[in-house]
């Protein structure tokens, strides 16, 4: 009988465990690399269909129709796949080898193809009750409706091909590779772009309006994702047997932990959805101009909050099955002041420098200059949830990896609860800007609730450590934003308005706030940067 091999968890050369920091560090630098390529595509995505469709009612149509199967997708990705799946796959490779986790995956993805596949058939049957509950909105506007429900059917295919990729995502990422599962998004982002540029011209040709090139970029982008994690998986010796078995005890973990980590970790996803219902009501580009802000917002959130939280799942699913309480506070501990060092700026520059980003990134073709400010404000409103769902995403998969699933739901069943209360109240006084608003406000409520319980759970997050870099990363982040504003005000009037003028003014004033930024963190002895820094310049060398 083969014996079980032994736990995969990082060492040092001498077999040591390596410190938290570093391993969090080493392996979110790697993430952060493809996702950082993932994420920048998917911008450039949004760039193209703001050149092609500006904030018009076709975008309208697309956004809301899209973000039914994408909803999923991002709770699959990033939310209740990984933090079910991810623990009990470590589990079974560290307790009893890479077969029994191999027949667990293929448990898992047969599961998935059934689900997944019937949610497809009862969505496109009922495509049309569904999207008229979501955007009654467009039914103000001749054929936007009609719009919507064709393309929300053509989308929903999205759903089974998104699942299978994330299941070789968590596969991948529990054997400790997490590059190729982190750039696997990237494809996605490549066959949406193919399809804008390709499909959206021929559209016209097949009898299909110009936007449905857009969801079939988006088929074309799901199947591409799956498939470029295949041959990794299959070179780790990965293969596929349809298999079902409904008394496996591996599967009925998954399984019982993902109903209740769907809701735990859908609060984010919940939330936009309520933004978009009320949004179809605030007029044409609305929902637009929501979408392409809380994209610009989403980067640094896939960048950092995704990339620290991938690599500290397995981390933590290993010390919790060694019952290693010391061990998951001092690993949440770094994760959270790394997170903090890299959000607090991100979410300071977004609010200060949200116009010339805006304007740079997507004023031209469709997208108008009235568009521009509309957006920004969008941004400006969203950008302080960045911090909240960042800390989620660390805190949630901690209480999934100790088997505490009650405790992520009911915090998220308030979370969402405080957002409906919030957005109706704000939209009455801030139009839309209210609802990105209420969204930021519940997110932040989500994770301190969340954090104020993990730390009971864990007998401490080592609070003081994490408050005093707190409190120095505010005071360098504060420098750094009124560098970023007056920086861009004067070099702003000396330069063209031109694309090139909107473009050097913006990078001098970001290599400004950043040469700030750098200067407070020495000055207040920021350890948390010198570290972050270290790392960056190390796989610059290394490059």
């Amino acid at each position: 009988m083969p014996q079980p091999e032994p736990p995969l968890s990082p060492a040092s050369p001498r077999g040591e465990p390596a410190p938290a920091a570093a391993r969090l560090a080493r392996s979110a630098g790697l993430i952060g690399v493809a996702t950082m390529m993932s994420r920048v595509l998917g911008l450039a995505r949004d760039i193209v269909y703001a050149w092609l469709f500006g904030a018009g009612n076709q975008m309208d149509a697309f956004n809301v129709a899209f973000k039914i199967p994408n909803m999923v997708r991002d709770l699959f990705a990033e939310g209740a796949m990984s933090a079910a799946f991810v623990p009990a796959f470590t589990r079974a490779l560290t307790q009893h080898g890479r077969n029994a986790a191999w027949r667990l995956g293929n448990l898992v993805i047969t599961a998935l193809l059934l689900v997944t596949g019937v949610i497809v058939v009862v969505g496109i049957a009922g495509a049309w009750p569904l999207v008229e509950l979501v955007a009654h909105g467009f039914g103000a506007v001749p054929g936007k409706l009609e719009l919507t429900v064709f393309l929300a059917r053509l989308m929903f295919p999205f759903l089974t091909l998104v699942a299978v990729a994330v299941a070789f995502m968590g596969m991948l990422n529990s054997l400790r590779h997490f590059f190729l599962p982190a750039l696997s998004p990237a494809l996605f982002n490549v066959g949406a772009i193919a399809g804008a540029l390709v499909l959206v011209p021929l559209a016209p040709r097949l009898g299909l309006p110009p936007v449905a090139g857009l969801a079939l970029g988006t088929l074309l982008g799901g199947l591409l994702q799956a498939a470029v994690q295949w041959p990794a998986l299959h070179r780790l010796g990965f293969r596929y047997r349809p298999l079902i078995d409904v008394h496996d005890p591996g599967l009925r973990e998954v399984l019982l932990l993902m109903g209740p980590a769907t809701i735990g970790l859908a609060a984010v996803q919940i939330n936009v959805l309520v933004n978009v219902v009320l949004a179809t009501g605030q007029g044409t580009g609305a929902v637009s101009w929501l979408q392409y802000a809380f994209r610009i917002m989403y980067l640094p959130i896939g960048l950092f909050g995704v990339s620290i939280a991938t690599a500290a799942m397995p981390v933590l699913a290993t010390l919790a099955v060694r019952e290693d309480l010391g061990g998951m506070r001092q690993t949440v501990s770094s994760g959270l002041r790394m997170m903090l060092m890299l959000n607090v700026p991100a979410t300071v520059g977004l609010v200060v420098l949200a116009e010339p980003i805006v304007s740079l990134l997507y004023e031209r073709g469709s997208f108008t200059s009235a568009d521009t400010p509309a957006t920004a404000a969008a941004l400006m409103f969203y950008a302080p949830g960045l911090l909240g769902y960042s800390a989620v995403k660390i805190a949630s998969p901690s209480f999934y990896a100790l088997r505490d699933t009650r405790t992520p739901v009911a915090t998220s069943i308030m979370s969402v609860l405080l957002n409906v209360v919030l957005n109706l109240t704000l939209v009455r006084a801030l139009g839309y800007r209210g609802l990105a608003l209420g969204t930021a406000l519940a997110a932040l409520a989500n994770a301190g609730v969340l954090l104020w319980l993990l730390r009971r759970r864990l007998g401490g997050l080592d609070g003081g450590r994490v408050l005093l870099a707190a409190v120095k990363i505010a005071l360098a982040s504060l420098a750094m934003a009124m560098a970023a504003h007056w920086g861009h005000a004067a070099i702003a009037a000396r330069l063209p308005a031109g694309f090139a003028g909107r473009a050097l003014a913006l990078a001098l004033a970001i290599g400004l706030a950043m040469a700030v930024l750098a200067l407070a963190a020495r000055v207040l002895r920021l350890e948390e940067f010198d570290q972050a820094m270290g790392r960056v310049m190390a796989r610059v060398r290394r490059a």
